[in-house]
């Protein structure tokens, strides 16, 4: 298992980066708050699991250890796969997703692309009593993904919510109420705020 990478950030996009390390470019699938510490051309580390299928070896990465922990422990639930668990964790933080499990929040769950009612159900009453406190979980998120932007911010923000499993006129509609009501937002900071807007419908 690959539980850690290390080395210089040479692209960075709102749902993956590429990190180089031993003169290999790795690309690596994150969460919007494991992409927001990192600056393109500078040092970056993320914790990561290797998933691998019959067809493909995918790498996803995360700001903390407990993040990773998280990532695996929704998979445990029936019909809850890598992508869907990457998912449930870029559009609730790990002491939300917690928050959620423990006081069998059903509708915070449902929140996430893909997360009907009955596999929100089925989360809570499978996850409940095995999470416990996330302890040193950062907030993420404030910040852009330094460089990240290179075409216009909407579309970025639009191709990422696709990722995550949105529709695509869904997904083009939000970025662009988010980044007009704020021009100035950051590119990860418009993609938590789009999450947090679809959540509400």
């Amino acid at each position: 298992m690959i539980a850690s990478i290390r080395g210089t950030v040479a692209e960075i996009g709102l749902d993956r980066c590429v990190l180089e390390t031993g003169g290999v470019g790795v690309l690596v699938h994150a969460t919007p708050a494991a992409l927001a510490g990192l600056r393109r051309g500078s040092q970056g580390m993320l914790h990561t699991e290797l998933v691998v299928r019959e067809d493909s070896l995918t790498l996803y990465g995360f700001d903390s250890p407990e993040a990773r922990t998280l990532f695996l422990t929704v998979q445990t639930v029936s019909g809850v796969g890598p992508r869907l668990a990457l998912a449930i964790l870029a559009t609730l933080e790990p002491d939300e997703l917690v928050r959620a499990l423990g006081t069998e929040d059903v509708k915070a769950l449902t929140r996430v692309p893909g997360v009907g009612k009955r596999t929100a159900e089925r989360m809570v009453l499978e996850l409940k009593d095995k999470v416990g406190p996330v302890v040193g979980v950062g907030v993420g998120g404030a910040g852009t993904a330094g460089g990240a932007a290179s075409m216009p911010a909407a579309a970025e923000v639009a191709q990422a919510l696709e990722g995550l499993g949105f529709p695509a006129a869904e997904a083009e509609k939000t970025a662009t109420a988010v980044l007009a009501s704020d021009p100035d937002l950051g590119p990860a900071e418009a993609l938590r705020l789009a999450l947090r807007s679809l959540g509400k419908r």
